[in-house]
């Protein structure tokens, strides 16, 4: 069998609702849509509206009974979407769990293979794809040392092989650096247009897709839909309920921020640093320092080891080469300089990171669970940590969700409830990988003000981001990998 190109597929929902497993509150709530074949739709919504349920729904991916409940009707051209995965393919909201194979190449031919494409027809188009999508790397490269934003990419080349019926995508362009989301939007546009396919995309920041889609769907905090037409018109109508429902409104200006930041004592210095994973690449002869109270931000294109430099930083990843040292009064003892050398116990209060996919540092089957994990850790009495809790849920959106589990979180609630933990053990540095990722303008600006509070009461912040409108704000020294350099926030052109 072959799945050449078949043009797109009908996508249809009749009062559906969905329930994650062992939760009181439905993800989606009473969903009517309809969209035709070939369509081009954005979805948008808060963070949290159901909109990723809604993708996994259309997948085929939700197992009524094992996975949660389910009443209503969803269809893919008029049959559950279970029965239809051959005509469909999705980019998964973290990149990292849909990663299979070793080796790029396979990795991409993952799909046809399952779907029986014929041999000679596989090669050419895992090449075609990954030239499409922008990853000029040897099909044999190890997966493994991808970056976050590479692996989005081969995510993405490994739906487009298949010439899929219908295109489902969640955040496909969080994790790349502002080239690289242009060319991706642009490959997904050209694919969609030489096969017919129906696209259906989810993203917080709305301005880089509306050239190419032709029809915005709103959904509100229950899930269903409050807003749907053509996109110009729908952002011009609905300006103010897109506004007060946390959508990215192209043209709405960025918050008014004041910092307090007067420069502290030096935390870490670096001195002709290389960092990187093994076997990969990295950066090399870097020299800059973390002060107290400051905001460092770390830009670069994907693959340049932003990454791999947080993880340096927080004493997780040995230095290839050069130094890392803490200042005296900032490390454990004056012979123990360099972070990697540090207890767990000793980098709790000192150094806090926030990993790139924040499910991969859950421990605990709550949230308040997780958030209370390092304050007991430290032998806090209860009242204290339920203080620190309470506040922490509260100011980032979380306070309903306590008691569910991290991992039916939306992808924007697990990252604040990610670096929610770390701010819990008050540690005097952060690190921060891609902290704003998956939220909303809401939560965006709550996270921001957030953090630039810390800052102010001294915590020093290390934030790796593509995210350039949180570097304008929050930036008072900017560290570029690729082409490196340190500059003032002052100089920033991002």
């Amino acid at each position: 069998m072959s799945t050449s190109p078949s043009g797109g597929v009908s996508v249809s929902a009749q009062g559906w609702h969905w329930r994650h497993a062992g939760r009181s509150q439905w993800a989606c709530r009473d969903l009517t849509l309809s969209i035709e074949p070939g369509e081009r739709v954005l979805l948008l919504g808060a963070s949290g509206s159901g909109k990723s349920t809604v993708l996994h729904g259309l997948a085929g991916l939700l197992d009524s009974g094992e996975d949660g409940d389910q009443a209503g009707q969803l269809l893919v051209d008029g049959a559950p979407p279970a029965s239809q995965r051959s005509r469909m393919g999705m980019v998964l909201q973290n990149p990292d769990s849909q990663v299979i194979l070793s080796r790029v190449g396979d990795d991409v031919a993952f799909g046809m293979e399952n779907f029986a494409v014929e041999r000679p027809a596989i090669w050419p188009r895992v090449r075609r794809a990954l030239t499409a999508v922008g990853l000029d790397l040897p099909l044999s490269r190890n997966t493994s040392a991808l970056s976050g934003g590479q692996q989005q990419r081969l995510a993405l080349a490994g739906v487009l092989a298949m010439d899929p019926g219908l295109i489902l995508l969640d955040e496909p362009t969080a994790n790349l650096d502002p080239a690289g989301v242009i060319e991706v939007r642009d490959a997904v546009a050209a694919a969609a247009a030489a096969t017919g396919a129906t696209v259906v995309v989810v993203e917080h920041r709305t301005a880089v897709w509306l050239p190419v889609v032709d029809r915005v769907v709103v959904l509100g905090d229950g899930g269903h839909v409050v807003a749907d037409g053509p996109p110009a018109d729908t952002l011009e109508r609905e300006r103010e309920l897109l506004r007060r429902a946390g959508v990215w409104v192209p043209g709405a200006e960025l918050p008014a921020l004041t910092r307090r930041h007067r420069p502290g004592a030096t935390l870490l210095e670096a001195a002709h640093l290389s960092v990187g994973y093994r076997g990969g690449e990295g950066s090399h002869d870097l020299g800059f320092h973390v002060d107290r109270g400051s905001v460092t931000v770390v830009t670069g294109p994907n693959g340049a080891g932003k990454s791999a430099l947080a993880l340096t930083l927080g004493g997780l990843l040995p230095p290839r080469s050069g130094t890392l040292t803490a200042d005296g009064a900032f490390a454990p003892t004056p012979r123990r300089r360099s972070p990697v050398a540090w207890k767990s116990r000793e980098l709790l209060t000192r150094i806090g990171s926030v990993f790139q996919n924040p499910e991969h540092q859950f421990l605990t089957a709550t949230v308040r669970d997780e958030l209370a994990l390092g304050p007991r850790a430290l032998k806090r009495d209860e009242a204290a940590v339920a203080a620190v809790c309470d506040s922490l849920l509260e100011r980032l959106g979380l306070a309903h969700l306590a008691e569910v589990n991290p991992y039916t979180l939306s992808g924007g609630e697990q990252r604040r409830l990610s670096v929610a933990t770390v701010l819990a053990t008050a540690p005097g540095l952060m690190i921060l990988d891609e902290p704003t990722f998956g939220q909303d303008r809401n939560t965006w600006e709550e996270l921001v003000r957030l953090l630039a509070d810390i800052a102010d009461e001294g915590t020093a912040v290390v934030a790796v981001t593509h995210d350039l409108d949180f570097a304008r704000l929050l930036a008072d020294q900017r560290v570029e990998l690729g082409t490196w350099r340190a500059e003032a926030a002052a100089d920033l052109s991002c």
